[in-house]
Protein backbone atom coordinates (compact mmCIF):
# COMPACT_ATOMS: atom_id res chain seq x y z
CA UNK A 1 0.00 0.00 0.00
CA UNK A 2 2.86 2.40 0.82
CA UNK A 3 4.40 1.79 -2.58
CA UNK A 4 1.11 2.54 -4.33
CA UNK A 5 0.65 5.79 -2.36
CA UNK A 6 4.22 6.83 -3.17
CA UNK A 7 3.58 6.24 -6.88
CA UNK A 8 0.32 8.24 -6.77
CA UNK A 9 1.95 11.14 -4.90
CA UNK A 10 4.90 11.13 -7.34
CA UNK A 11 2.53 11.09 -10.30
CA UNK A 12 0.48 13.94 -8.76
CA UNK A 13 3.60 16.08 -8.19
CA UNK A 14 4.80 15.39 -11.73
CA UNK A 15 1.39 16.38 -13.11
CA UNK A 16 1.29 19.64 -11.11
CA UNK A 17 4.86 20.54 -12.16
CA UNK A 18 3.99 19.82 -15.81
CA UNK A 19 0.88 22.00 -15.69
CA UNK A 20 2.78 24.86 -14.03
CA UNK A 21 5.64 24.54 -16.56
CA UNK A 22 3.18 24.60 -19.47
CA UNK A 23 1.38 27.63 -18.05
CA UNK A 24 4.62 29.56 -17.49
CA UNK A 25 6.42 28.60 -20.71
CA UNK A 26 3.61 27.57 -23.05
CA UNK A 27 1.59 30.76 -22.81
CA UNK A 28 4.39 33.31 -23.19
CA UNK A 29 3.18 35.98 -25.57
CA UNK A 30 5.59 37.08 -28.27
CA UNK A 31 5.58 40.78 -29.05
CA UNK A 32 7.02 42.85 -31.89
CA UNK A 33 8.71 45.36 -29.62
CA UNK A 34 12.08 45.30 -31.41
CA UNK A 35 13.75 43.74 -34.44
CA UNK A 36 14.82 40.53 -32.65
CA UNK A 37 11.33 39.93 -31.25
CA UNK A 38 9.76 40.63 -34.66
CA UNK A 39 11.93 37.88 -36.15
CA UNK A 40 10.83 35.53 -33.32
CA UNK A 41 7.17 36.30 -34.02
CA UNK A 42 7.58 35.60 -37.75
CA UNK A 43 9.47 32.36 -37.02
CA UNK A 44 6.63 31.31 -34.68
CA UNK A 45 4.09 31.41 -37.54
CA UNK A 46 3.27 28.03 -39.03
CA UNK A 47 5.32 27.42 -42.16
CA UNK A 48 7.91 30.09 -41.26
CA UNK A 49 9.64 28.30 -38.39
CA UNK A 50 12.86 27.63 -40.33
CA UNK A 51 12.88 30.54 -42.78
CA UNK A 52 15.63 33.13 -42.77
CA UNK A 53 14.15 36.53 -41.92
CA UNK A 54 15.78 39.85 -42.76
CA UNK A 55 13.96 42.86 -41.33
CA UNK A 56 14.46 45.75 -43.76
CA UNK A 57 12.51 48.52 -42.05
CA UNK A 58 10.22 49.10 -39.07
CA UNK A 59 7.82 52.02 -39.08
CA UNK A 60 5.26 53.14 -36.51
CA UNK A 61 1.96 54.93 -37.27
CA UNK A 62 0.07 55.91 -34.12
CA UNK A 63 -0.62 52.52 -32.46
CA UNK A 64 0.46 50.44 -35.49
CA UNK A 65 3.90 48.99 -36.15
CA UNK A 66 4.67 47.63 -39.59
CA UNK A 67 7.86 45.73 -40.36
CA UNK A 68 8.90 45.08 -43.96
CA UNK A 69 11.11 42.03 -44.33
CA UNK A 70 12.42 39.29 -46.58
CA UNK A 71 11.58 35.67 -45.81
CA UNK A 72 14.07 33.45 -47.64
CA UNK A 73 14.52 36.50 -49.89
CA UNK A 74 10.76 36.80 -50.61
CA UNK A 75 9.12 40.19 -49.81
CA UNK A 76 6.70 40.44 -46.92
CA UNK A 77 5.38 42.54 -44.08
CA UNK A 78 3.95 42.01 -40.63
CA UNK A 79 1.67 44.39 -38.78
CA UNK A 80 1.38 44.83 -35.02
CA UNK A 81 -1.09 46.75 -32.86
CA UNK A 82 0.05 48.38 -29.61
CA UNK A 83 -1.85 46.97 -26.63
CA UNK A 84 -2.76 48.81 -23.41
CA UNK A 85 0.56 47.73 -21.84
CA UNK A 86 2.55 49.28 -24.70
CA UNK A 87 3.52 45.94 -26.29
CA UNK A 88 3.06 45.26 -30.00
CA UNK A 89 0.81 42.27 -30.70
CA UNK A 90 0.83 40.53 -34.08
CA UNK A 91 -2.22 41.51 -36.18
CA UNK A 92 -1.58 40.52 -39.84
CA UNK A 93 1.15 39.04 -41.97
CA UNK A 94 1.77 38.52 -45.69
CA UNK A 95 4.63 37.14 -47.80
CA UNK A 96 4.82 36.88 -51.59
CA UNK A 97 6.91 33.79 -52.22
CA UNK A 98 9.34 33.72 -55.12
CA UNK A 99 8.85 37.38 -56.04
CA UNK A 100 11.56 40.03 -56.28
CA UNK A 101 9.21 43.06 -56.22
CA UNK A 102 5.95 43.17 -54.29
CA UNK A 103 3.54 45.80 -53.08
CA UNK A 104 1.11 45.65 -50.21
CA UNK A 105 -1.56 47.93 -48.76
CA UNK A 106 -1.26 47.37 -45.00
CA UNK A 107 -2.89 50.73 -44.28
CA UNK A 108 -5.75 52.18 -46.30
CA UNK A 109 -3.70 55.34 -46.89
CA UNK A 110 -0.35 53.87 -47.96
CA UNK A 111 1.34 51.55 -50.42
CA UNK A 112 4.26 49.47 -49.16
CA UNK A 113 6.77 48.31 -51.77
CA UNK A 114 9.33 45.66 -50.78
CA UNK A 115 12.07 44.50 -53.15
CA UNK A 116 14.94 42.06 -52.82
CA UNK A 117 18.42 42.23 -54.32
CA UNK A 118 17.28 40.43 -57.49
CA UNK A 119 14.70 43.09 -58.43
CA UNK A 120 15.11 44.53 -61.94
CA UNK A 121 12.24 47.05 -61.77
CA UNK A 122 13.45 50.67 -61.76
CA UNK A 123 10.09 52.40 -62.25
CA UNK A 124 6.41 51.62 -61.93
CA UNK A 125 3.46 53.52 -63.38
CA UNK A 126 -0.20 52.92 -62.57
CA UNK A 127 -3.44 54.84 -62.90
CA UNK A 128 -5.14 55.23 -59.51
CA UNK A 129 -8.69 56.60 -59.76
CA UNK A 130 -7.74 58.08 -63.12
CA UNK A 131 -4.62 59.82 -61.78
CA UNK A 132 -1.23 58.73 -63.07
CA UNK A 133 1.05 57.52 -60.32
CA UNK A 134 4.76 56.91 -60.85
CA UNK A 135 7.40 55.58 -58.46
CA UNK A 136 11.10 54.89 -58.97
CA UNK A 137 13.05 52.05 -57.33
CA UNK A 138 16.67 50.99 -57.00
CA UNK A 139 17.22 47.77 -58.98
CA UNK A 140 19.39 44.95 -57.62
CA UNK A 141 19.00 46.15 -54.02
CA UNK A 142 16.69 45.19 -51.14
CA UNK A 143 14.51 48.24 -50.49
CA UNK A 144 11.38 49.42 -48.73
CA UNK A 145 9.36 52.30 -50.14
CA UNK A 146 6.28 53.87 -48.55
CA UNK A 147 3.97 55.90 -50.76
CA UNK A 148 0.85 57.83 -49.77
CA UNK A 149 -2.19 56.94 -51.84
CA UNK A 150 -4.04 59.83 -53.49
CA UNK A 151 -6.65 61.42 -51.21
CA UNK A 152 -10.12 60.10 -51.82
CA UNK A 153 -13.23 60.99 -49.78
CA UNK A 154 -14.80 57.58 -50.39
CA UNK A 155 -11.57 55.66 -49.65
CA UNK A 156 -12.19 53.59 -52.76
CA UNK A 157 -9.42 53.01 -55.26
CA UNK A 158 -9.37 51.70 -58.80
CA UNK A 159 -6.03 50.60 -60.25
CA UNK A 160 -5.48 50.37 -64.01
CA UNK A 161 -2.71 50.25 -66.59
CA UNK A 162 0.26 48.96 -64.60
CA UNK A 163 3.64 49.38 -66.31
CA UNK A 164 6.98 48.24 -64.93
CA UNK A 165 10.27 49.48 -66.43
CA UNK A 166 13.90 48.40 -66.15
CA UNK A 167 16.79 50.83 -65.52
CA UNK A 168 17.08 51.54 -69.28
CA UNK A 169 13.43 52.56 -69.55
CA UNK A 170 12.29 49.35 -71.28
CA UNK A 171 8.92 47.90 -70.28
CA UNK A 172 9.44 44.67 -68.33
CA UNK A 173 5.72 43.90 -67.97
CA UNK A 174 2.39 45.62 -68.16
CA UNK A 175 -1.23 44.77 -67.55
CA UNK A 176 -4.59 46.49 -67.44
Amino acid sequence: MKKRNLILVSFGILLVVSVINFYINGTKQLYGNDEASIVKVINSIEGYENKSIEVLKIIDFDNLRIAAFLSNNSPGYIQFDKNKDGNYEWESFEVRDDETFSFFIPDERKYLFVTNNENKIAKMQVSINGQRFEQEFTPDKSTVTWVDLPKNDKREYTYRNYRFYDKDGNIIKEYE
